[in-house]
C-alpha cells in the first residue's frame, strides 16, 4: 500500500473550509521548529516557496519545489496550480506559519497527507490526521462500484449505504456529495471513536449531517439490525507478519488497527461479509476493498457465505482491488 496521496489535482473545497488546517493533534516543538522559514522575512508566496524548498532538499527529499508546492496546495485546499499562480501575493504570518510547520513534518519524514492535514478525495478536501488511514487513489474506484449499482436500481428509492471501517469519511463523504439517481443516505461506523472524530469534522465541513449518520462499533454491529441497501468497506487486509515489510511512510505513520487483519489478512473480511448478509436487503450490494492478491479468496469467502455473483473488479492500476457481490434477490439465507 502507498504512503500518500497526490494532491495535484483540482479538488472540491467544503463549505466554510477553503482556509488553512491551522490545529493538527501531532504537532510538537520538535516537529514544528519555532524558525525554519523565517515567516516574518518570507513576504510573498514566491519567497516562503523558496525557503520551503530549501529545508526540503537539506532533508533529502527528491523533489523539494514539487514536494513545497504541494504542502502550500494542500494547506489552501487548491490545486497544485495555486502555488505558481499566487507566488507573487503577500503571505499572511499564519500562513507562513502553517506551511513552517508542515514543512518541518514533511522534512521528518511524515507522509504528505499528514504534514499538511489534508487530503482530496474524488475532488473532495478533507481533513486528515495520524489517527486515521490517507485515503487512496484505489479507494476512489470502489465508490465508482457503489454509485453504478445505484444507477441500476433506479426503481428502489431512497438507497441506505453502511459504509464500515469509515476513518476519514471518505467514502460515506463522497456518497452522500456527488449527484446520484437515489437519494443516498449514509450509515458510517468505525470502531475507533477517534477516527470518528476526523470524520465528523469532514462531515460537518461539507454540511453533510442530514444526510451521514456515523456510529462508533466494530463493522457493522451499529447497525442494530437494520436492513440497509448496499455495504460498502475497505477494511483492513494487511496479515500481521506483513506489517513490518510495509512501506515506512505506513508502519511508522498510520495505525496499524486500521491495516493489519488477522494472520491472513482475511479476518475483518469474514465476519463482515456474514454481518453483511445479514444486514442487507435481499438484491443489496456489497462492495469491498480487498488486498490484490487475495482478491479470489476474498470472493470465495463471500460466496460461502451465500452470496451471489461475486466478482472482482480492477483498479485504477489494472489490479484485482474490489470485491462486488448481491445478496439473493429472494432473500434466501
Amino acid at each position: 500500500m502507498r504512503s500518500e496521496t497526490s494532491t495535484a489535482a483540482s479538488g472540491r473545497i467544503p463549505a466554510g473550509g477553503g482556509g488553512l488546517l491551522t490545529s493538527h493533534p501531532d504537532v510538537s516543538p520538535l516537529t514544528s521548529p519555532s524558525h525554519v522559514l523565517s515567516p516574518l522575512t518570507s513576504h510573498t508566496v514566491g519567497e516562503a516557496l523558496a525557503a520551503t524548498t530549501r529545508l526540503l532538499e537539506a532533508a533529502g527529499l527528491p523533489e523539494p519545489r514539487r514536494e513545497a508546492e504541494e504542502l502550500y496546495s494542500s494547506l489552501r485546499r487548491r490545486p497544485t496550480s495555486a502555488a505558481w499562480l499566487e507566488r507573487e501575493q503577500l503571505i499572511a504570518p499564519s500562513v507562513a506559519g502553517d506551511l513552517e510547520a508542515a514543512a518541518a513534518r514533511r522534512a521528518a519524514g511524515w507522509p504528505h497527507a499528514y504534514a499538511a492535514g489534508a487530503a482530496c478525495f474524488r475532488g473532495h478536501w478533507l481533513a486528515v490526521d495520524r489517527r486515521v488511514l490517507i485515503p487512496r487513489p484505489e479507494t476512489e474506484g470502489l465508490v465508482d462500484v457503489v454509485r453504478e449499482w445505484v444507477r441500476a436500481e433506479r426503481d428502489h428509492h431512497p438507497t441506505v449505504i453502511a459504509d464500515a471501517c469509515t476513518g476519514s469519511g471518505a467514502i460515506a463523504v463522497a456518497l452522500a456529495l456527488e449527484p446520484s439517481e437515489a437519494a443516498i443516505r449514509v450509515i458510517a461506523t468505525d470502531c475507533s471513536a477517534e477516527a470518528l472524530e476526523v470524520a465528523r469534522r469532514n462531515v460537518e465541513a461539507w454540511g453533510l449531517g442530514p444526510r451521514v449518520e456515523l456510529r462508533h462499533g466494530d463493522l457493522l454491529e451499529p447497525l442494530a439490525g437494520l436492513r440497509v441497501d448496499a455495504v460498502v468497506c475497505n477494511p483492513p487486509y494487511v496479515a500481521a507478519g506483513e506489517w513490518e515489510g510495509l512501506e515506512p511512510g505506513v508502519r511508522d505513520f498510520e495505525p496499524r488497527e486500521a491495516l493489519v487483519s488477522g494472520a491472513d489478512g482475511l479476518a475483518a473480511t469474514r465476519a463482515l461479509v456474514l454481518q453483511a448478509h445479514a444486514a442487507l436487503r435481499p438484491g443489496g450490494l456489497l462492495a469491498l476493498e480487498v488486498d490484490a492478491r487475495r482478491g479470489a479468496e476474498s470472493a470465495a469467502i463471500a460466496a460461502a457465505a451465500g452470496f451471489e455473483s461475486c466478482t472482482v473488479l480492477q483498479d485504477l492500476f489494472g489490479r484485482p482491488r474490489y470485491l462486488r457481490a448481491r445478496r439473493s434477490a429472494d432473500g434466501r439465507d
